[in-house]
């Protein structure tokens, strides 16, 4: 990153498995070419590696690759049974495999090629330590100097009253020496731009800038550590590589290579040297200062040092790149079926725990806009791809890539999204994943309660905390957001302001969750550069609206009868909406909604979720609809100028009648307002994205059931 000649930023990724290494006078060949080509330079590769999310689960050469839920569910993450070579899908939110499978022997190479990389464990490094105090002292120092400065000018800051006037210079200075410091402190500036509980916004806003971008180290150390850790001289692998990287992240360099067999281009990342021990004194002396905020901090909550051993250990994680290359396939196999997504993929056959080797892919940075437009690029389509695609990282499979910065999402030639850098990703909890769109749901129904008691569901907060005097601040603040349309909002806005509410009250922002914004609000922030007017709530809002319509789940069921009813009241103005927007949802199919329609109407429950509460007020609303369809007609017709020679031949005191009433005006209009909502309705389902007869079948199979019999009695009843 930051090279000079990086115009447009490329990696990427292909099947794995790579051709045997080449005979003996094939590499004598190839070392002769090697070197004379060492000059020739690639367009840069933007390698980013990632911060805080919760810890993939170790790789286990006998079992699948998954990855561990931050909320701890049993079954989030699990691996995948190990016997037999085909896929064993687990379910998600969707009822559909969430990309787990078991190792190939491919990969077990790659993970057997050499040593492990070290793992996080503050016991060793305690032991270690403390036989080298000196050691310790000078970094200690080291990291005093640098930091003790600025902590006190912030004590002086709020002392003086001038803690917001000087916010925006101190997030400044923070960024710069958590930058100097090094990869661990980073780290934790990167974390701590997701965490709108722990600091104010300018502070969010400096540290999300923050990059990991630091000094390369030596092409000879670089070059050596493949040869040591693929077991090969460069000349048996490669055809040519760039003399220097390409770019320089916290923890590894990229450099642009030809592969020996079959001349693909390809990107080779290789882990910086002696990282390990860095890392580990500097988490050493952040766990030391956490044991003693632990003790000392009568106001602390949540144990420090559990946070740092959880930090620590995800930061570890990223240092073992085969956890990477399997992160990048099961990514490709949940979301690479977009034709509008390029997902990397690995060569198996060059990777090992320190080194990693993609397919290059040719792209331009989606900050990069003025490159994009001279190729003819959409940024904004561009982005709604990204927004989809998170949309459905988040919400429907709930395993995401956790660092969608500008720099990891690239625009290729053919207008596709490329999204790159697989050492931090995250996951969603499935019962997280329904708490969110159920509190969307509470969001436009304003019911600020049933918002606040959703932070417990989502894990804000502990429930013990009365969420009382939460509910007036929310209140304060969405009411006015809520002025405007769905398509108006602007998601940076109520984040910020979420944000400054959740920093008054006794929130703990999971990360998560933190995550998500931090995705989404990087994907608006690049359109917002584009269009001023661009939102991406308006983006998202379709897809909200498709899972509502068409999900079998119980928990969103229950979020789209919430929905709907109100009071006692159905609000066909809510479906008309609904209808309108899902059906802009590229995976909008109508036969998806007809089925949980048709269960609203005339199921009768079950033993796990009790009997339908709606049926009586489904049954109410129904009987409203057949009159406002048979009583609006025939208002209608006799009112219709086509009668009017009919009328004509009436006798006189006939003709002088009042004209035909079914109530008062107010009434009438009323009925007739419930009949053109209806009809709206219909015409909008049956002139959606797949809908044709069969679509109906699920109606006319459940009118032989015995409930709708019973439903249809009640309603000529009524």
């Amino acid at each position: 990153r930051g090279h000079p000649h990086s115009h447009a930023s490329s990696a990427g990724a292909g099947a794995g498995g790579g051709e045997s290494p080449s005979s003996s006078s094939a590499s004598s060949s190839a070392r002769t070419t090697l070197r004379p080509r060492l000059s020739q330079r690639g367009a840069s590769v933007t390698v980013r590696v990632a911060t805080a999310a919760p810890p993939a689960a170790p790789v286990d050469p006998d079992r699948g690759a998954g990855g561990a839920s931050s909320s701890g569910d049993a079954d989030t993450g699990a691996w995948a049974a190990s016997s037999g070579d085909g896929y064993r899908p687990k379910s998600s939110s969707m009822g559909v495999g969430d990309g787990v499978v078991p190792m190939t022997e491919q990969q077990r190479r790659a993970l057997a090629r050499s040593t492990a990389p070290k793992e996080y464990n503050p016991t060793r490094a305690a032991a270690k330590y403390n036989k080298q105090p000196v050691t310790v002292l000078l970094r200690v120092l080291q990291i005093s100097s640098s930091l003790g400065g600025f902590f006190l000018d912030v004590v002086l800051d709020n002392q003086q009253g001038k803690f917001e006037e000087n916010a925006k210079v101190r997030a400044n200075q923070l960024r710069e020496k958590l930058t100097t410091l090094g990869p661990a402190f980073v780290k934790v500036g990167q974390a701590l731009s997701t965490r709108p509980d722990l600091l104010p916004a300018q502070y969010l806003d400096e540290l999300t800038s923050l990059q990991d971008a630091l000094p390369t180290f030596s092409d000879a150390d670089a070059f050596e550590c493949v040869e040591t850790e693929l077991g090969r001289p460069l000349e048996e692998m490669f055809a040519m590589i760039t003399p220097s990287p390409i770019a320089a992240a916290s923890l590894g360099q990229v450099y642009r290579a030809t592969l020996l067999d079959g001349g693909k281009e390809v990107a080779l990342k290789v882990q910086r040297p002696n990282i390990p021990n860095g890392l580990e004194l500097d988490f050493h002396i952040i766990r030391v200062g956490a044991r003693f905020a632990d003790r000392f901090v009568d106001a602390l909550t949540t144990s420090i040092v559990d946070l740092v051993d959880e930090f620590a250990a995800r930061v570890f994680q990223e240092l073992n790149y085969v956890q990477e290359g399997l992160n990048a396939e099961r990514f490709d196999r949940l979301y690479g079926d977009r034709p509008d997504v390029v997902v990397p993929k690995i060569l198996w056959e060059y990777v090992s725990p320190r080194v990693i080797t993609m397919d290059w892919i040719t792209g331009t940075k989606l900050s990069d806009q003025e490159a994009l437009r001279a190729q003819g690029l959409d940024v904004l389509q561009l982005v709604d791809t990204g927004i989809q695609c998170s949309l459905r990282q988040l919400l429907e499979f709930g395993y995401f890539h956790a660092d969608p910065h500008p720099g990891n999402l690239l625009a290729t030639p053919e207008g596709k999204l490329a999204f790159l850098d697989f050492g931090m990703m995250s996951e969603t909890p499935e019962s997280a994943r329904y708490a969110i769109i159920e509190h969307v749901v509470h969001l436009v129904n304003r019911d600020y309660e049933a918002m606040a008691r959703d932070y417990y569901r989502l894990e804000f907060l502990d429930e013990s905390v009365d969420v009382t005097p939460i509910v007036p601040a929310l209140a304060a603040f969405f009411d006015d957001v809520l002025d405007a349309s769905v398509e108006e909002l602007n998601f940076k806005t109520i984040t910020d302001g979420l944000g400054g509410v959740l920093y008054q009250y006794p929130f703990n922002v999971p990360g998560y969750y933190a995550l998500i914004l931090r995705s989404l609000t990087v994907l608006e922030g690049l359109a917002l550069s584009t269009d001023p007017k661009f939102k991406v709530l308006g983006k998202a809002y379709p897809y909200m609206a498709r899972r509502l319509l068409t999900d079998p789940r119980p928990q969103l069921r229950d979020a789209f009868a919430e929905l709907l009813f109100k009071d006692g009241k159905f609000r066909w103005n809510r479906l008309e909406n609904l209808l309108r927007e899902g059906s802009k949802s590229d995976d909008y199919d109508a036969k998806g909604v007809i089925p949980p329609i048709v269960q609203l109407v005339v199921g009768e429950g079950d033993a796990v979720n009790g009997p339908n509460k709606l049926r009586p007020l489904v049954v109410a609303e129904a009987i409203k609809v057949v009159e406002a369809l048979l009583l609006g007609q025939t208002m209608l017709a006799a009112r219709s100028d086509q009668l009017a020679p009919i009328v004509a031949l009436l006798p006189e005191a006939l003709r002088r009648l009042p004209p035909i009433r079914v109530g008062t005006p107010e009434e009438e209009a009323k009925l007739m307002e419930l009949r053109d909502q209806v009809l709206r309705v219909t015409q909008l389902l049956s002139s959606s994205k797949g809908f044709d007869t069969s679509a109906l079948t699920p109606l006319t199979e459940a009118l032989r059931q015995p409930a709708a019999r019973s439903f249809i009695e009640a309603g000529v009843g009524g």
